[in-house]
């Protein structure tokens, strides 16, 4: 656990210097330049700076570890502390400027110390606010810690590891601040017109608040080159590191967890894990389970996939070519069938769209994840190759490189049978983007990003909604009467949907029984019919990349899952 820490400090060091830093820079500065310069000591003249440190990593912590179980125990919005934590550093902007504002504020915190706008406490009432709205860059580390505090799984080991993470983020900014300080007792110009200058913070605090609230610095972040990304690979992508992490969210167990993902050769990952926890097996003799050992002396692919995923829909044809060729050479291809969505969870569902997008090789229905958690797998699609004595030479997560994947079959199978005169190669053409497309985009509330405006979602009851006066590239808007649920959002009356686009093809998850119009830039170009299980339906498909809007009129009943593109 020790190591761990110490690698959280330093991730939180890294992510503490990142361009994700950006939106808090001003404040910090602001906040050490109003620290009480004429205090005699070194403790009470930085006294100030150190409490909004010690507030940031305490509202941090308890943010990632127990703030979405609480505002969902609450029954708020999930976005109801990023908010209070933007009204807080407002107020306490407001309280620069008028201090008996500020008094109230502090006088929770009075016992950590003084009574003025840069006492202590005010500086610890900063902290908390910042901590509210702080969003370092994501990587292992964070990722970890947001997984076990979404999922309640919170032991000692993610408390330290998320305050490690906290006070290495802290570091830096606590750097910051001192030198503000610092600068504040040098300069006497500023010493001398210090109620003018705290007047100044409260008006730039108050100002950053209201620019982080409305997502200001999104495109500076963007733009900013990740000076830093070198430094969060090295400290938090080591195979070590992926297993303790793995262990802390409940992965990591296996060997697998030491193997790194899409080499270009053969490797050495240690035996393939059993197949666990299977809810049925589609397309074997009487549903019969197959099983690693029965195909020992076999080259095996264990395709990992769900049926609604554009990505695995992409992958499917080159597994199926892959399997249709080299079947009769000793290959067999195991698809692991892990759901994303409830619907997919129904095994009928899986059977009637296995057979619909041509999979005819064993399919093991894996609705528990409990094989997915044996291979440590964190992906769709993804591809473990075993050789013919059942250990895992190559993991590919993710699209693309299929000419590479078939070369390592070829291989094996070569490796397993000397001498053997294997086909010529497939060639299905690789659908893999090459260029920049909308991410995929849910319309469910509990994975609900794009929506514009996106903070007037009514959950699990009929609503009325209007489309934004203007919709950005990637923004999401609906119209008419709809009831937005966890996965999906079903149409009512007059319900329609737009959305900017920037794909080639377009692809939607569509459950429900009905109708839906689609108009591309103004254009009426098809109606689709939708009947049955909820599946993958084509909006748009084109053959290059173009930019635009999409407009969909829905019958009432029909069901919008989520957008894809290619």
């Amino acid at each position: 656990m020790i190591g761990l820490v110490g690698i959280g400090f330093l991730a939180g060091f890294v992510a503490g210097i990142s361009p994700c830093i950006v939106p808090v820079l001003p404040v910090i500065l602001a906040t050490g330049a109003t620290a009480d310069t004429e205090t005699t000591g070194w403790w009470r003249s930085r006294a100030r700076p150190l409490a909004v440190v010690a507030g940031l990593v305490l509202s941090f912590s308890l943010l990632i570890l127990v703030g979405s179980e609480a505002i969902s125990a609450l029954h708020l919005p999930q976005d109801f502390l990023r908010d209070a934590g933007i009204a807080l550093l407002v107020a306490v902007g407001l309280g620069y400027l008028v201090p008996p504002l500020a008094a109230l504020l502090e006088r929770p915190f009075r016992r950590l110390g003084g009574g003025q706008p840069s006492s202590r406490a005010g500086g610890f009432v900063i902290g908390l606010g910042l901590g509210l709205v702080f969003v370092p860059c994501a990587g292992p580390i964070l990722a970890a810690i947001t997984v076990v505090g979404a999922t309640h799984k919170v032991g000692l080991t993610a408390v330290f590891l998320t305050v490690a993470f906290g006070i290495g983020v802290a570091v830096p900014l606590l750097v910051v601040a001192l030198a503000g300080t610092e600068l504040m007792r040098r300069v006497r110009v500023l010493r001398e017109h210090g109620p003018r200058l705290r007047q100044v913070s409260g008006v730039v605090l108050v100002g950053m608040a209201l620019a982080i609230g409305l997502n200001a610095f999104t495109a500076l972040q963007r733009d900013l080159p990740g000076y830093t990304t070198a430094l969060q690979n090295r400290f938090e992508g080591s195979a070590a590191t992926r297993q303790q992490l793995g262990q802390l969210t409940g992965n990591g167990a296996s060997s697998l967890a030491h193997c790194t993902p899409n080499t270009k050769g053969l490797v050495s990952c240690g035996s393939a894990p059993a197949f666990r926890g299977i809810t049925a097996w589609l397309n074997t003799t009487d549903g019969r389970a197959v099983s690693l050992a029965s195909l020992r002396g076999k080259v095996v692919l264990v395709d990992f996939w769900t049926y609604s995923c554009i990505n695995c829909q992409r992958a499917l044809p080159h597994v199926e070519d892959w399997y249709a060729r080299y079947h009769g050479e000793g290959f067999v291809v195991v698809g692991v069938h892990t759901p994303e969505f409830a619907f997919e969870h129904v095994v009928s569902n899986v059977r009637a769209e296995a057979a619909q997008l041509g999979v005819r090789y064993p399919v093991a229905v894996d609705d528990d994840y409990a094989t997915w958690n044996a291979y440590d797998n964190e992906d769709w699609p993804a591809d473990y190759l075993i050789d013919a004595k059942g250990d895992v030479r190559h993991i590919g997560l993710g699209e693309g490189d299929y000419g590479g994947t078939e070369a390592l079959i070829r291989q094996l199978l070569t490796n397993a049978h000397p001498g053997i005169a294997l086909p010529r190669p497939t060639s299905v053409p690789d659908r893999t983007p090459t260029e920049a497309v909308n991410p995929e985009t849910y319309v469910g509330y509990q994975r609900l990003q794009y929506l514009v405006p996106n903070d007037n979602v009514a959950r699990d009851t009929p609503a009325l909604y209007q489309f934004p006066s203007s919709l950005p590239l990637g923004g999401l808007g609906l119209s008419g009467i709809w009831t937005d649920h966890a996965e999906e959002a079903t149409a009512g009356s007059a319900a329609e949907m737009e959305l900017g686009y920037q794909a080639s093809d377009i692809y939607l998850v569509i459950g429900g029984r009905g109708t839906i119009q689609v108009v591309v830039n103004g254009v009426v170009t098809k109606t689709v019919t939708v009947a049955g299980i909820p599946k993958l339906y084509t909006l748009l498909s084109g053959s290059k990349l173009t930019t635009g809007v999409l407009l969909l009129k829905f019958s009432p009943g029909v069901q919008a899952y989520d957008f894809t593109f290619g």
